[in-house]
Parts: C-alpha cells; structure tokens; sequence
C-alpha cells in the first residue's frame, strides 16, 4: 500500500431533501461517506467507505489521515497473514487509542480503512476467479482458528446452502416505505408498490407522537395484512419506563420487534424493556450504535435483545464483526443487520450471507434490512429480486463508487453541493 492518490473523501448525498432517512432522533439526514481508496504498487485498489450523516464527516477524514501511518509502507500479505495483529495496530496504537478506544469517531474511520483492506484482499483473491468477501471468508477457515468447532459444525450442508442462496438469496425487509418525515399519500403509495414488488417484512419509524405512531402503524398494518412481518424503530428516542408504555400501546399492530427502543449504551435498560415487552410477544433488536464486540457480548449476557443488528460500518470492519457473529451463534440469538444508508447494504451482504453458509446454518426469524436509496452510485449495486439479497458476483467489498458520483457529491466542491450553497 503505498500513498498514490486521494487516500479518503467528504462524500455527501442530500437526502434530507426529500426526508428520506428521517427518524424521531435524527430528522434531516444528509447521507454520506467517508470514502477511503488505498492504492498500491501493482496497480490493484481497495475501496471502503463509513457511513455518517452530513455534518461531522470532515471529522472522520481526519481520524483516517490519522490512521494512515498505521497502512501506509504495508503489503497485503503482510496484512492478512496476521490479520488480528493488524486489527489490533490500528486500535491499540499507544496514542490514538485514547480516542476510543475501539468506539466512536476513531473506530468509524477504523472500520473505512479495514473495509476497504478487505476490498483489497478479496479483489487480489479475484484475479484469477471471482471472489467476495463472502467466498474470501469461506474458504480461509485459519481466519477463525479460535472457533473452529462452531465453522466445523456448519461444514454440513454448506454446499447446499450455497447453492440455495444463489438460488433464492437472502431474506430482507424494508425501510423504505415508512420513513418519519413521509406523508400518508407517500407512505400509502410506496407500500403498495413493495406490496407488488413482493415484499413481506416492513420496518415503521415511531417514537416522535404517540397518537401519530398508533394511527400510522394501524394504516400500514391494514395495507400489508396480518400474514405480513411489522417491525418499529424508535432510534433510540425514549428512556426505559417511556418506551414500556410506549411499545405496549402499539403490540395492537402486533410488531415483532422494537428497534433501538433507548440509549444505544444502555445495556441493563434493554434487558428491563425485553422483560417486559416479552409476554406481549414483542422482542427488542439493536445494535447499529453498538460500539464493539464488547458491548454486544453483555448485551447478549444480559439478554437484553432478541435480535441483533450488527453494522458494517460502526464495528471494526469484517474483524469486529465475525467475532459478534459467532457469540450471537453460541447465545442462539438470530442476526438481522442493519443497512441503508451509503453503500451499507453493498457492504453488509457479505457478512449475513457468510453467517448463514458458514455459521448460523439457520434462516429463522432472520432478515436483512434494505433500503432503496444510493445504490446507483455504486459499481457493483446490490442486487434484489423477490425481496431477497442475491450474492454478489464482482470481485471485493462492493463498495467501490462511481467516480463520476464521487466528484458530483463530494463536499463542498462538487457541483452538486455547489449548487446547493448558492441556493
């Protein structure tokens, strides 16, 4: 890896426009990127990207910046061949990581730089035949030496499950149709259109009025009927006891999880929210704010989620995320990931297709979040069909951007946020 050219770039999208994003915490999202390209010397680049919402993205270009010295002068196979070590240089560095450690702003850069290390990896694998992510991972079994029991378990009918997903593919659910910000016209409009489209699972935003929230889910109940799967998300917006009573009063449109119901932080408070929100039959997921492997290990100690929603862009990268994989394998707690936003769909598809071939073996109560914003700017877009995630064929991560995208959304200076300081 060596420094060609621009190493990461301020990439914004100005969805708030258009409320698309909008939740009952964060009510105007600029979607956006950073957006990291390591060049090295035989002409090969990874690509990797984390996702922020506007404002604050400058911050994380600098902690990559920071983080630079720590790749620079590196080869690949230096890289890979001790992959944990690597992991642990860029968040144990004696200095940087009093930033953290391994949370917040330093570990969202983390994660763009060892996201776009796996592009890398998984493009040089490529050379000679096609390969993801998810084939990098399943077949290099020394990357999990620790858990080999769990990955020798799942050797059974592996083969079978991967033919079954470049069959069917992957299960998902969608966001795209109840956004906070959407009007009724729009939100009617857009479930009848995935209704068609053969969706079956969708995911509601709540948490900002209560009688709105009652009158919106009973709407989108009666439009996707009772055979269909509910989920709400209140981002995080209630304290404990508000979001007991809250939920209890919305079990009528008999949702099958609550999402992010408090503080992200709050281990003990989602336990309390699980117990009791469990006779009504409602379980509690979280887990895109989660810090690290850490936290999610006492939340699932504490069993203070029935779902867990890992990201692949607020952990540390692919790493971080294996290790939350096979813990919530060994508490038999099904992953459903969070995704959306700038490539996070692209992205997170390789993890959740890689838990079902090679871990969890397992599709019950299991889905994958997708949102219907941003893939055109992608190389490689993630592809759905009958609301299921098809595997991705291309070579990497995919989660390389159109140059031509990149140079109109970069901020400030690309044309399209040009015109929008004019205005």
């Amino acid at each position: 890896v060596y420094r060609g050219g621009r190493l990461v770039r301020d990439v914004r999208f100005p969805t708030s426009l258009e409320q698309h994003g909008s939740d009952a915490m964060h009510t105007d999202p600029d979607y956006s990127a950073a957006y990291v390209v390591l060049d090295t010397d035989s002409g090969l680049k990874g690509f990797g990207l984390t996702f922020t919402l506007g404002k604050g993205t400058e911050i994380v270009l600098c902690a990559v910046k920071a983080l630079a010295g720590l790749v620079i002068g590196k080869s690949l196979q230096e890289i890979v061949s001790n992959f944990r070590g690597f992991y642990r240089l860029l968040t144990s560095d004696g200095q940087m990581r009093w930033l953290g450690p391994e949370k917040g702003v330093i570990h969202l850069a983390t994660a763009a730089v060892l996201n776009a290390v796996w592009d890398l990896w998984a493009r040089a694998e490529g050379k000679h035949d096609t390969s993801c992510v998810t084939k990098t991972l399943c077949h290099t079994p020394s990357v999990f030496i620790l858990f080999l029991d769990i990955l020798v378990k799942a050797q059974e009918g592996k083969k079978q499950r991967e033919d079954q997903m470049l069959k069917e593919g992957y299960p998902a659910y969608t966001t795209s149709c109840a956004w906070l910000g959407y009007s009724d016209q729009q939100l009617k409009q857009l479930c009848s259109d995935a209704l068609k489209s053969g969706w079956t699972r969708f995911k509601v935003k709540v948490g900002a009025d209560l009688e709105d929230d009652i009158r919106r889910c009973r709407l989108i109940r009666k439009m996707i009927g009772p055979s269909s799967t509910l989920m709400i998300d209140a981002n995080q917006r209630w304290d404990v006891a508000e979001a007991i009573s809250w939920v209890s009063r919305l079990a009528e449109v008999k949702p099958l999880w609550i999402e992010e119901p408090t503080s992200p932080d709050d281990i003990l408070g989602h336990a309390a929210i699980s117990k009791a929100l469990a006779p009504l039959g409602i379980g509690v997921a979280t887990g895109e704010q989660c810090h690290n492997r850490v936290m999610f290990k006492q939340f699932l100690q504490a069993s203070a989620l029935q779902f867990v929603q890992i990201d692949s862009c607020r952990l540390g990268s692919v790493n971080e995320n294996l290790a939350v994989l096979l813990m919530a394998y060994k508490f038999q707690v099904p992953v459903c990931p969070h995704a959306g936003g700038v490539g996070l769909c692209e992205l997170v598809q390789h993890l959740i297709l890689f838990d079902y071939i090679c871990v969890s073996a397992d599709l019950r109560n299991r889905m994958c979040e997708y949102v219907d914003h941003l893939h055109e700017h992608f190389t490689s877009p993630v592809v759905i069909q009958d609301a299921h995630y098809m595997p991705p064929k291309d070579p990497g991560y995919s989660c390389e951007m159109l140059e031509e995208s990149v140079n109109r959304h970069e901020y400030p200076e690309g044309d399209i946020w040009k015109q929008e300081i004019k205005k």
